[in-house]
């Protein structure tokens, strides 16, 4: 079973954990269920669901069975009245602080509750009336009745029930108490026939608990428990609790911003699940947990898509090119590959007219040492097309460019010279009169420092936000062919990175991953 907890999205972390349940109940000729572990109101969502749901079935995933744990709501507290009937569960009237405060520490024993000792009877109407209402919030807890003074803290009489007057999101007001989720999950399990439970390796010590409830409710079939290390990414957080910090102050654009780690941000983004399959793989599985390279992630992305994504042509910053010796009023088209590895995906054409864009990067009045590309009085080759030399350079009134002159090699085409000379530079370009607006949206890490769980005393995460994260590039243009993308589509943009459509906002394309690592190294 994959048993999520609505009260947020899911994470790269959990594609872990999908991969292993589904596919060892793949492997083994098994089922797996998805189940919603929905036992605390206070942070679960219809919304939730729905988009775990979608997550799950994007990677490639199909459930056997759907249950949520609110469908077990009434067998969960028959089986915890059966508990109180046997003498190993009561209910404790002291707040929550005092249980704190009495349960010990690693080096200390824990103190036995003034209540652990009631009746059955007693304890069975307090139960009831904890669940008609009766009590607020905190008031009284249902425990069960094991070792306070276990080595093993979670064995220390721990809760079972609690009071919350919240609304449910599936069940409203019909229960004002839920159970935890170490009391919910071993029975929801045997109910559903699991025969293993695999989890992250932080549950490793709840397992003594887990059996513990197994035994006491008497079912024959008896699910176990396994677990496996958790997997981290740097620069990334994994914690649901800073994921929702930075979607609800307004620090992301919401929990698809395709800066963070969760799996709809990645889809948005435009990573796919063979490339996350990969990376899964690639980390690796072990009882111990891991902080893995996100270099890791972005390599399987880039492998994927070069494989996969049809080539256009992009110009971020464009720069004027006007050729003098071309006729204005003539046009052409370029016969580009949309593959230039794989034939088989076809071509497209590209108008060429006399008014050309290319990048500013592709232009240095001040070159710097084995600068290939287009200089004053240097040739270039456009992509397909002409080799062009730079002539005169026209300005604005405040010094910067307003267009380059060149002259184009007409008589060579779009072959060799006749001369015999070299030309070591190819640029990419863009028909003025054609080009299309779009607007790119360039990423960064979101964190400067690798690991936010190693943060300085006195700081916190939030301290290494990288300010630097996003960069907006408006008015860059396109290739006609990219128009008629749909949300969704990738391309490689060709000397420039990998790029996807954004679901969100028309003519915007999100930096799925750059052409090469430009990390330094280590």
């Amino acid at each position: 079973r994959f048993p999520p907890e609505p009260n947020g999205f899911l994470h790269i972390g959990h594609a872990k954990a999908l991969c292993i349940d589904f596919g060892i109940a793949q492997k083994y000729g098994g089922k797996c269920n998805l189940r919603f572990d929905d036992t605390n109101p206070t942070k679960e969502d219809a919304v939730f669901v729905d988009n775990i749901q979608k997550d799950i079935s994007w990677l490639g995933f199909q459930w056997d069975e759907l249950h949520f744990a609110s469908d077990f709501f009434d067998r969960l507290y028959e089986i915890a009245q059966g508990l109180i009937r046997k003498g190993v569960a009561y209910v404790d009237d002291q707040s929550s602080e005092e249980m704190r405060k009495n349960r010990g520490t690693l080096t200390r024993p824990g103190t036995p509750s003034p209540w652990r000792d009631r009746s059955v009877e007693e304890n069975l109407d307090l139960f009831e009336r904890m669940k008609n209402g009766e009590f607020p919030d905190g008031a009284k807890t249902l425990r069960a009745k094991i070792d306070p003074t276990s080595s093993n803290t979670y064995l220390r009489d721990p809760v079972i029930y609690r009071i919350r007057h919240v609304s449910h999101h599936r069940q409203g007001d019909a229960w004002c108490i839920y159970p935890m989720y170490d009391f919910a999950h071993p029975i929801q399990d045997a109910l559903e026939g699991i025969t293993y439970s695999l989890c992250s390796s932080e549950f490793k010590n709840h397992r003594p608990l887990y059996e513990w409830v197994v035994d006491h409710i008497g079912f024959a079939r008896k699910p176990k428990q396994r677990e496996f290390g958790r997997m981290n990414v740097t620069y990334t957080v994994m914690s649901k609790r800073y994921l929702r910090e930075l979607v609800e102050t307004g620090r992301v654009d919401g929990w698809d911003d395709p800066r963070l780690p969760t799996l709809c941000a990645l889809r948005r983004r435009g990573y796919t699940p063979e490339a996350i399959f990969a990376f899964v793989r690639s980390a690796g599985i072990s009882k111990a947990d891991a902080l893995v390279d996100i270099r890791q992630l972005e390599a399987c992305v880039r492998d994927d898509l070069n494989e996969k994504a049809l080539r256009r042509v992009c110009v971020a910053h464009p720069i004027r090119v006007v050729l003098d010796n071309y006729p204005a009023d003539r046009e052409e088209t370029i016969t580009l590959p949309n593959h230039p590895q794989k034939p088989e995906l076809g071509t497209r054409e590209v108008p060429f007219s006399r008014e050309l864009y290319i990048d500013a990067d592709d232009f240095a009045e001040v070159p710097p040492p084995k600068f290939f590309r287009l200089k004053p009085e240097g040739e270039v080759r456009l992509m397909g097309a002409y080799i062009i030399r730079c002539g005169e350079i026209e300005r604005n009134g405040d010094g910067s460019i307003r267009c380059i002159h060149a002259t184009a090699d007409l008589e060579s085409g779009f072959g060799n010279p006749s001369d015999g000379r070299k030309v070591k530079g190819t640029i990419h370009w863009l028909s003025c009169r054609h080009a299309y607006d779009i607007t790119l949206m360039l990423y960064d890490r979101l964190f400067t420092i690798e690991n936010t769980a190693e943060v300085p005393e006195g700081k916190t995460y939030l301290d290494y936000l990288n300010p630097n994260s996003l960069t907006v590039v408006e008015n860059a243009k396109a290739e006609p062919a990219v128009r008629d993308a749909a949300p969704g589509d990738k391309f490689q943009f060709v000397r420039f990175g990998y790029f996807c459509k954004d679901t969100r906002h028309g003519d915007t394309f999100n930096q799925v991953v750059s052409l090469k690592d430009a990390m330094p190294k280590k």
